[in-house]
């Protein structure tokens, strides 16, 4: 796993889904520094163009942060660790809506992300695979943004 975060984990999508997962994000050994933050907005900048709704999803990450809302009733609470991030998005972020719009995205993205093929399984080089990943992201994108 060590040899995994050095080479792969500290890419800035990786970052935004470890900060953005219920699951660590209020966990006791929960870790944010500047570049952790650094990283976060980075990539919100790179995959959020319109300045507005980039404002409103800092604006909704500190609900996040501070638990207030649906992020602080019991049922969100309990299921943290029960729920898949994703689903947990979909059930409990209704009061920051562009925050979870971009989370639900960053978390679906991470799971079919490189970074969790073993080379065994997977023909394709790590960097190739980066590189498919971050076409077929920005083509949905493109694609969504002309609808």
């Amino acid at each position: 796993m060590d040899e995994r975060w050095e080479f792969q984990l500290h890419k800035p999508l990786h970052v935004t889904a470890y900060y953005v997962n219920p699951h660590y994000h209020y966990s006791q050994n929960f870790l944010v520094n500047a570049n952790i933050k650094i990283r976060l907005y980075n990539y919100i900048k790179r995959v959020v163009p319109d300045l507005n709704e980039r404002c409103n999803i800092d604006m909704q990450l500190k609900s996040f942060k501070d638990v207030r809302g649906l992020f602080g009733i019991e049922a969100t609470k309990l299921a943290r660790d029960k729920k898949a991030q994703a689903k947990w998005w979909d059930s409990y972020g209704a009061e920051c809506p562009e925050l979870e719009k971009f989370v639900i995205q960053v978390l679906s993205l991470t799971y079919s992300s490189s970074g969790f093929h073993a080379k065994r399984r997977n023909c394709l080089h790590q960097k190739k695979m980066n590189d498919l990943v971050f076409v077929m992201h920005n083509l949905k994108l493109k694609d969504r943004k002309a609808k």
